[in-house]
């Protein structure tokens, strides 16, 4: 017979209890921070022929500048007791590019990120108990959290509608249901919601950001790339009941070639301006806009309609009934954002804003005639404000709130509870019976029973006892390689 207290005891260890929140964050520091420096790339400027490179970032041990100008290492309970924020020093090697002549690589600080406790770079990670003791903490601490201005916080693991995955639903609209086909098309941070309905007559309309109302779906792949009748029919499906429905929105179509829908798409997007604008706009919108996620370039636009095609195939099953709607509950349908994934979004924002107060500084020292300098420009301050804010406040970017908490401590096991919490996005005041409904695929990764009473029901929930967490790809490249050498996908084709 199987004994399952060796299991049990396998899981509930120190060392797995948050190791979710812990691993999470190493990933950050090992490979998000150097991501989004990758991301930004270079700093341009207004000045003639002159830009800054960016190269490589590191993360020093947490320490702490004393009255007298030292720098000490810190330590966890020291900045609890001072009232101090647990954070390490971020260095960035740049260069300034000047008529194409590179200067030398100079490494500036560009400010300091809050460190989890028992992560790689915690100052007391892999001591000793006795060390641990000696430094004032308890061995048996998890770790898991921040400790920002001597309180101790905690990042909420967060559950969200799974990126860059078609999902298809019936929608009122008036008095009759139609089937909607969306995807939230996920890049860099920015999270783009773009959406295929089948209207009236059968006719296929979409929306997306940054264009108002509703678009033709033929208008919209004829623009992408997929001119002919034929191509579009061929793209959506082979089957003839669809080709049917397909029929109608190509008798229905507003325009014949990609030029002219390219001129619609414009006089939406840029209603009122020159036509050369509107054009070069709808271009911008197309790229940016529609679907990031499979790319930003013209290049990708074909990919986009075939992407676009597939969503409007999902449509037409589900309104002939050869599939059901997609249940959001489901937990193949979500995706978690743990610490790491936060923390990466925090600091995208704050780089950002730092990019540009380089920028301003390098030109403010270039009209007063001052040899450019990028130690000298580089103010800290604002990336560190814009990171320890929100840690401290629990304001996330893109307008969260509640996502970085006071640690409880009322008792070990409330601590522990606190650490393997994961909340729902959904407002608290309406009823979202279903979504508050345990449901069978929580089964061992969400506990049944550990949830608030009160409009939080359902809501915030807890990882179940075994629970282990698995992490998504970034690197797509060898995932191509290896399904075209098996002849999956050919090479350099898309995989969606």
């Amino acid at each position: 017979m199987l004994d399952r207290s060796v299991i049990y005891r396998a899981y509930f260890t120190k060392d797995k209890l948050v190791h979710h929140h812990i691993n999470s964050f190493n990933k950050f520091i090992d490979r998000g921070l150097q991501k989004v420096i990758d991301e930004v790339g270079v700093i341009e400027t207004n000045i003639e022929n002159t830009y800054v490179k960016l190269n490589q970032i590191s993360v020093d041990r947490p320490v702490v500048t004393e009255a007298d100008g030292s720098i000490e290492p810190l330590y966890p309970n020291d900045a609890r007791l001072r009232n101090l924020t647990y954070a390490s020093p971020l260095r960035l090697e740049m260069t300034i590019v000047e008529d194409e002549t590179e200067k030398e690589p100079v490494e500036a600080k560009i400010g300091m990120l809050p460190v989890m406790l028992m992560s790689n770079i915690c100052n007391i990670c892999g001591m000793s108990p006795d060390d641990i003791i000696e430094y004032g903490e308890d061995p048996m601490d998890p770790g898991g959290y921040f400790v920002v201005n001597g309180s101790e916080r905690v990042i909420m693991t967060m559950e969200d509608l799974s990126p860059n995955k078609i999902l298809v639903e019936y929608n009122k609209r008036y008095s009759d249901f139609i089937e909607v086909s969306k995807v939230f098309s996920q890049r860099q941070g920015y999270r783009s919601l773009v959406i295929v309905e089948r209207g009236r007559k059968s006719i296929l309309e979409v929306s997306f950001p940054s264009m108002s109302g509703r678009l033709n779906f033929v208008t919209l792949t004829r623009a992408l790339g997929l001119e002919t009748d034929m191509e579009i029919v061929q793209a959506v499906s082979e089957n003839p009941e669809i080709i049917k429905f397909m029929l109608e929105n190509l008798e229905e179509a507003e325009v014949a070639t990609a030029e002219e829908a390219l001129e619609k798409i414009g006089s939406r997007v840029a209603a009122g301006q020159a036509k050369e604008y509107q054009k070069k706009r709808a271009a911008y919108v197309l790229d940016r806009y529609l679907l990031p996620h499979i790319g930003v370039e013209e290049g990708d636009r074909y990919n986009k309609s075939l992407f676009l095609c597939r969503m409007a195939e999902a449509c037409f099953e589900l309104a002939l009934g050869h599939r059901g709607a997609d249940d959001k509950d489901h937990y193949a349908n979500k995706r978690l954002k743990l610490s790491g994934d936060l923390m990466e979004d925090l600091f995208r924002v704050a780089f950002n804003r730092l990019t540009r107060d380089i920028k301003y500084q390098l030109e403010r020292a270039s009209m007063r005639n001052r040899e450019l300098n990028v130690i000298t420009t580089v103010r800290s301050d604002v990336l560190t404000e814009r990171m320890l804010h929100p840690l401290a406040t629990g304001n996330w970017v893109g307008g969260r709130t509640g996502v970085s908490q006071l640690l409880d401590r009322t008792d070990y096991m409330a601590t522990l509870s606190h650490l393997r919490r994961v909340i729902s996005p959904l407002s608290r005041a309406q009823p979202h019976f279903e979504a508050r409904d345990l449901h069978a695929t929580q089964w061992g990764r969400i506990c049944p029973s550990e949830t608030p009473e009160g409009p939080n029901c359902g809501l915030v929930k807890n990882f179940a006892q075994g629970v282990e967490l698995s992490t998504g790809v970034e690197y797509y490249d060898d995932i191509k390689k290896t399904l075209s050498y098996l002849g999956v996908v050919p090479a350099g084709g898309h995989s969606g």
